[in-house]
């Protein structure tokens, strides 16, 4: 009896700490539900959804700046037996599709905040899709004139659409599903999806030059690269289908109580006017590094330094793969010291560094290759971050299309316009000028990355 006495509380004790776990742990269980009340998605296969259906999309995008050189004489014509007027040509149709972006931005974004990220990024890739079955099927210019340079025109416009919601609706499907503390390398897959499609497209690119003469590759090879990217964005199509949505709002079942939580096509911008510009202020001196380095860096190689079309191909591929890496590691670091120290260390480097950098590029193999790895390096400190950022700015209700117009604009304006204005700057015959327009623009950034609140601890709205 004695030791029954002495047993009893502490029987009631566990009990009641048993109830305080279990009803803590419902709380949990209720607070992760997915939207709709259903339980919670693998974070792995949200992950896989938005990552493999990005990468598909970006082998389409990038495909075109890698085949450039190749397909350039095939559509425009060559003006005064310049041989540089086909490329700039080339590379000017390539900024058309990034001035489309901010329209795909503010459309998608406002799609996937009032139907649902799903839906947003269901459009995107069919969207792509078409754009590069368009371009492989542009026929040249000694057959149709002026209808060649048209039809690719067209194909880009429809691929810019695309990549313009792709970006602010894959980067806010990205950080809604990961778990607390994990936001940074969620996010930093954004862009190592995007690598792994360059990667991918430079990849096909170099492999098709080593098996083709350049004649070849310049009558028909490229084509081929960009049915093979029509036939990919089925696959991404197929692949995201298994994802759930993570837009509370979408699976409302109530009809008026979720057409009362849409948000207007320009709400974003007219309520949250500040974010806007803090957007464009990050994503300058990102854009126009990123692009430069992973882009146009090889063709600046060949135009500026003589160096060998395939060899560019080969280097592209090899530093694409070494960046790849770096963004799950940038991710981590910036969810334990937060999103600041990244980006300062980004925009500094670029502004002291770019212009002794792009001056150290040669015709040798191992110089290009490593002036590009060390760009790389520093450019991690925004790749790996951007996205949370972007996303950590905006509320759920107009989060997509918040990061949509604003980013694909700043991208547009900066971004797209890289190649070109580098190619204009070489046949201007002032090619020193352009390292100091990038570190010009990282410049920028940094002033405005120091206004920068942390966000890596905020609580994301959802």
């Amino acid at each position: 009896m004695i030791t029954c006495r002495l047993i009893l509380p502490q029987q009631q004790a566990e009990e009641k700490n048993r109830e305080r776990r279990t009803m803590s742990n419902a709380g949990h269980i209720a607070e992760d539900r997915a939207p709709g009340g259903a339980r919670p998605p693998s974070q792995l296969r949200q992950l896989a959804a938005a990552s493999i259906g990005n990468a598909v999309e970006w082998y389409d995008w990038y495909a075109y700046s890698f085949l450039a050189v190749y397909f350039a004489g095939q559509v425009f014509p060559e003006g005064a037996g310049n041989s540089l007027v086909p490329l700039l040509s080339t590379f000017a149709v390539f900024a058309v599709g990034f001035f489309m972006r901010p329209v795909g931005g503010l459309l998608m974004g406002a799609i996937a905040d009032c139907r649902g990220r799903r839906t947003a990024l269901t459009l995107t890739i069919l969207l792509m899709g078409g754009g590069s079955l368009l371009v492989a099927l542009t026929p040249t210019y000694a057959t149709t004139g002026l209808l060649a340079p048209l039809v690719l025109v067209i194909a880009r416009l429809v691929q810019g659409l695309s990549v313009g919601g792709e970006f602010a609706a894959s980067t806010t499907f990205l950080v809604e599903s990961a778990g607390p503390g994990r936001r940074g390398l969620f996010s930093s897959f954004q862009y190592v999806s995007t690598t792994a499609g360059q990667l991918l497209a430079s990849g096909t690119a170099a492999l098709l030059a080593a098996l083709l003469t350049e004649q070849q590759m310049g009558q028909w090879g490229w084509r081929v690269a960009f049915l093979f990217g029509a036939l990919l964005s089925l696959l991404g199509l197929w692949i995201r289908r298994g994802a759930q949505e993570t837009l509370h709002s979408a699976e409302t079942p109530d009809a008026k109580q979720q057409a009362a939580d849409r948000p207007g096509l320009f709400e974003a911008l007219r309520r949250h006017p500040r974010q806007s510009l803090l957007i464009c202020g990050i994503t300058a001196g990102g854009t126009i590094a990123y692009y430069t380095w992973t882009t146009y860096l090889p063709t600046y190689a060949q135009v500026n330094a003589g160096f060998d079309k395939g060899d560019s191909l080969t280097v592209g591929t090899l530093s694409l793969v070494f960046f790849a890496l770096l963004q799950p590691l940038g991710g981590m670091l910036s969810d334990r010291i937060g999103r600041k120290p990244l980006l300062l260390g980004f925009s500094l480097g670029f502004a002291v560094l770019a212009v002794p950098l792009l001056h150290l590029v040669t015709d040798a193999f191992v110089s290009l290759l490593l002036v590009q790895c060390a760009g790389m390096v520093l450019l991690t400190g925004y790749t790996s971050v951007a996205a949370a950022v972007n996303a950590e700015v905006f509320p759920a209700r107009v989060r997509a299309a918040g990061i949509g117009f604003p980013y694909s604009l700043t991208v547009a304006l900066f971004g797209g316009t890289a190649p070109y204005v580098g190619t204009w700057f070489k046949q201007a015959g002032h090619a020193g000028l352009f390292p100091w327009y990038v570190a010009a623009l990282c410049l920028v950034s940094f002033f405005v990355y120091l206004t920068l609140p942390e966000t890596a601890r905020q609580k994301l709205d959802k």
